[in-house]
């Protein structure tokens, strides 16, 4: 009879998709990494995925996944076993909506609480939503809506974090509109602070305000160090992507500020609302993604650092920080344009690093996807040198000499390589009759940008006259396009 029990209880806990414990399995190594005195291996963890936008270790031991789809998984990280918690039926999916952020409560074992953040639709208006469920049996249930937003179809933002005191923290786009992130009564654009169970912390800033932080454009990394200071990365306009130290109560200046505080304009803000300016920024864009703080000695040369993925620059960025954590001291890129665009990183508990890929999304690079996307890979300590090993590199600003270069960094992400967009999304350049029409048309809508659509084009009005004269004759005359050239004088008689 106790065999019979035995063998029931087996079936049961079986169907019920309780995670079995197997012999490890040899996962496939596909790369190696050459550090300055470390070795390490690149892994496949998990292929054929759909997208998966946010990785979460969890004190269970196990890697939580979202898909942009809609479907949540655990993954065992020595076996790359996947299994299935949670497929929600009513994401809305379109470009960057969809299922995205996830957090895991850190003392899962007596709070087995799981936080999504995800967008849904109801007639012609779309919401992001902070979720909270509760781990049982082997699945997501009891879901409970803690606080819902106004969405778009971009710019939502997404990440969400339990911080150091038990609070959670969730960033949120600016739903493209530029006045949302100074405004205090809308709650796009900012960093949030909420309690466990979605009510309004009586210590946060703004008395009875969920805003913890805020001038925002698009957030879409978040962690904390194990000091307790609170990071982001954030995508800029044309220029001036960032990742920022956040501190309660303040001002980060989006739309007013973009990046560094170094035009007049961006001064007086600066002066009047005493905000902060970015830890680092980037122009031209890289696009920056999920980040994670690596606290480890496991891979001594990341030892205090952000790790941060990207989506334009398709690579994993290492910032080292300073003994404060209140300045970056330098930058390691690695994986350059390897495995496609980066969709997040984050660090397990033995120091390994997870990153996702994001090569199925609304807006692949050249040549993607590849066989196996989109993939999650595992970097960890080897102990063989091998001769074609990968290395990293600091970065170097590209000298833009010439048209085509210029359209490669600046334009190409969304019009694409061969000048024919992404359809419903970007506008094609090919046979474009704003392209090869009335010069004097084209430069107004470069200099000043377009507004109005759901999907706004920046103005590239910081690129001096002689590069927008150089990128603008470019795409006039590529891809069987004929325009008359364009000379810089007429450029600047138009600003």
């Amino acid at each position: 009879m106790g065999r019979y029990w035995i063998l029931m209880l087996s079936v049961l806990l079986f169907s019920c998709g309780e995670p079995r414990t197997s012999k490890k399995t040899r996962l496939k190594i596909v790369d190696h990494l050459e550090l300055e005195h470390t070795f390490l291996q690149v892994e496949e963890l998990v292929t054929g995925m759909d997208v998966p936008w946010d990785l979460e270790f969890g004190q269970d031991g196990f890697l939580w996944v979202t898909e942009q789809a809609g479907k949540v998984y655990r993954i065992d990280q020595e076996t790359g076993e996947k299994y299935l918690v949670l497929h929600i039926k009513d994401v809305f999916k379109k470009r960057t909506t969809g299922l995205l952020g996830i957090t895991v409560h850190p003392d899962f074992a007596r709070h087995p609480f799981v936080f999504l953040n995800y967008t849904v639709k109801r007639d012609s208006s779309i919401f992001s939503r902070l979720m909270k469920y509760t781990y049982a049996h082997h699945v997501l249930t009891k879901p409970e809506l803690l606080l819902e937003i106004n969405g778009n179809t971009g710019h939502n933002g997404s990440r969400v974090k339990i911080s150091p005191d038990g609070k959670l923290i969730w960033a949120t786009g600016d739903a493209h509109d530029n006045k949302n992130a100074q405004d205090l009564k809308c709650l796009n654009g900012k960093v949030l602070r909420l309690n466990i169970d979605g009510s309004i912390p009586a210590d946060n800033p703004y008395p009875g305000s969920y805003v913890w932080a805020l001038g925002f454009r698009n957030i879409q990394g978040l962690t904390y160090s194990t000091g307790g200071k609170l990071y982001t990365s954030e995508h800029g306009d044309a220029i001036e992507d960032e990742v920022n130290l956040i501190e309660p109560g303040r001002n980060y200046g989006w739309s007013n500020i973009e990046g560094m505080h170094d035009l007049p304009e961006e001064k007086w803000f600066a002066q009047q609302w005493k905000t902060i300016e970015p830890l680092r920024s980037w122009t031209p864009v890289i696009a920056p993604s999920g980040l994670d703080y690596y606290g480890s000695n496991e891979i001594p040369e990341w030892h205090n650092s952000l790790l941060m993925t990207t989506l334009k620059g398709q690579s994993l960025r290492m910032l080292k920080l300073d003994d404060k954590g209140g300045e970056i001291t330098d930058e390691w890129i690695y994986f350059d344009k390897r495995y496609g665009r980066l969709r997040d990183v984050c660090v397990g508990n033995d120091g390994a690093v997870f990153i996702s890929t994001s090569n199925r999304d609304w807006n692949p690079g050249p040549g993607f996807p590849l066989k196996g996307d989109d993939r999650i890979l595992k970097i960890s300590v080897s102990r063989a040198l091998k001769p074609d090993a990968l290395r990293g590199h600091i970065p170097v600003k590209p000298a833009l000499v010439d048209g085509k270069a210029l359209y490669t960094q600046y334009c190409a992400s969304c019009h694409k390589e061969d000048g024919k967009g992404v359809e419903g999304i970007f506008p094609a350049l090919v046979n474009s009759t704003i392209v090869t029409g009335r010069a004097t048309t084209l430069i107004h809508t470069v200099l000043k940008g377009k507004s109005g659509s759901a999907q706004q084009m920046p103005a590239f009005g910081f690129l001096p006259d002689a590069e927008l004269a150089a990128v603008l004759n470019y795409i006039r005359n590529s891809w069987g396009n004929k325009g008359m050239e364009i000379q810089k004088e007429q450029i600047n008689q138009k600003r």
